[in-house]
């Protein structure tokens, strides 16, 4: 059971980086504690957005341009559609700071962003009813992709290339030798030159980075449209909404085509730090929630039901300044890589992270613009 390289965590970075490994002939095992893909991490909920204006900073454009050549590459590869170009609108108060971060974000890098005037937007976008003072900007190129089916074709495509793929195998300890790193599982013991952790919100269980992450309970929720009205991909696009006098920030989707599967009808959530996570699930902050979302709905939706159809939780895992972590883990002979704290904006860079960390693993080092991400900063 002797390896070059083990990833454990089969998730968002995880089976990318399996994918990667495996494209470039190294002989890889994947561990993966639960299925593929599973409800247990932060990747579960049908779709994600993808977008380059970015707020939270904008050192992460230049890798979301590597991130969307990634998504071109897989589905070309695998003649499936991850990516839909739906565009995203942005609404908020005129002066507010994502709004200013995201037009910043697209000057400095030179992508498209349409400043609508708020009568044109409601013509368009009869979906949404925004306050006569908010501003309106609209990023073409953005779009939402689709986590479960990309994970599970990332899975698909790395073992077609020789990687081993073990799911429901639980990590009991790992250690760092002069030779390499062993690992111990529920089930047996392996061997490889280098590891490298994809384990998302499991991360602290594993790691000692010396560090403090924090799991958060995110809700995500999906409702009916009134009489057929138009939320489908071709009439909607993404969106995200700063409220007034709320942290953080209201997002959603049009309505999934059939093929992406999940649940049915328009999917939104509110991005903003949860309650931290336990295994417990407290109704109390649950039906908070789904207050606060119905609240959002009603006020700034037409034509959809009142009533949540489906609620649902993922994990957000944070770091102290909410920027990821994709380094090397120090004092380890470079036989030890990380990606962690992706903290509820990290899927759609997912093709670009697992090079990275192929990269990480096979030279020590990359080329691609991630120093901005090392440990190093804390």
């Amino acid at each position: 059971m002797v390896y070059d390289v083990i990833v454990i965590g089969v998730g968002s970075m995880g089976s990318a980086t399996c994918y990667q490994l495996a494209a470039r002939g190294v002989k890889v095992l994947g561990i993966e504690q639960f299925g593929i893909s599973h409800e247990n991490g932060s990747h579960t909920g049908q779709s994600r957005i993808i977008r380059k204006a970015y707020f939270e900073h904008s050192d992460y454009v230049p890798l979301l341009h590597k991130a969307y050549d990634g998504w071109r590459h897989l589905e070309k590869k695998s003649r499936r559609q991850f990516y839909w170009p739906t565009g995203i609108v942005y609404f908020g108060a005129e002066g507010d700071t994502t709004l200013t971060s995201i037009k910043r974000s697209a000057d400095t890098y030179d992508i498209k962003l349409d400043q609508l005037d708020l009568a044109e937007a409601k013509l368009k976008w009869p979906q949404f009813k925004t306050p006569s003072h908010y501003e309106c900007l609209f990023e073409p190129e953005a779009g939402f992709v689709t986590p479960e089916r990309a994970i599970q074709t990332y899975a698909e495509m790395a073992k077609e290339l020789g990687a081993e793929i073990h799911t429901n195998e639980r990590i009991e300890k790992w250690e760092v030798g002069s030779n390499g790193v062993t690992v111990t599982t529920n089930l047996r013991q392996y061997r490889a030159s280098r590891i490298v952790f994809a384990s998302g919100a499991f991360s602290e269980q594993l790691l000692d980075l010396k560090v403090k992450l924090k799991v958060t309970r995110q809700y995500l929720a999906w409702v009916k449209p009134q009489n057929n009205f138009k939320y489908d991909p071709a009439n909607m696009p993404c969106w995200l909404l700063v409220d007034e006098g709320r942290d953080g920030a209201f997002y959603g989707f049009p309505q999934m085509p059939t093929e992406v599967g999940g649940p049915e009808g328009v999917k939104f959530g509110y991005h903003n730090p949860g309650e931290v996570y336990s295994d417990h699930e407290d109704l109390e902050v649950l039906e908070r929630e789904k207050e606060l979302l119905n609240d959002f709905l009603a006020r700034y939706f037409n034509q959809v039901n009142a009533k949540l159809d489906t609620v649902k939780s993922c994990k957000y895992t944070y770091t102290p300044d909410d920027h990821f972590i994709v380094d090397l883990l120090p004092d380890m002979n470079e036989r030890v890589v990380i990606a962690c704290g992706f903290s509820g904006h990290g899927y759609k860079f997912s093709p670009v992270i697992g090079e990275a960390l192929a990269d990480l693993a096979l030279e020590g080092g990359s080329d691609l613009p991630i120093q901005f991400l090392e440990l190093g900063r804390f």
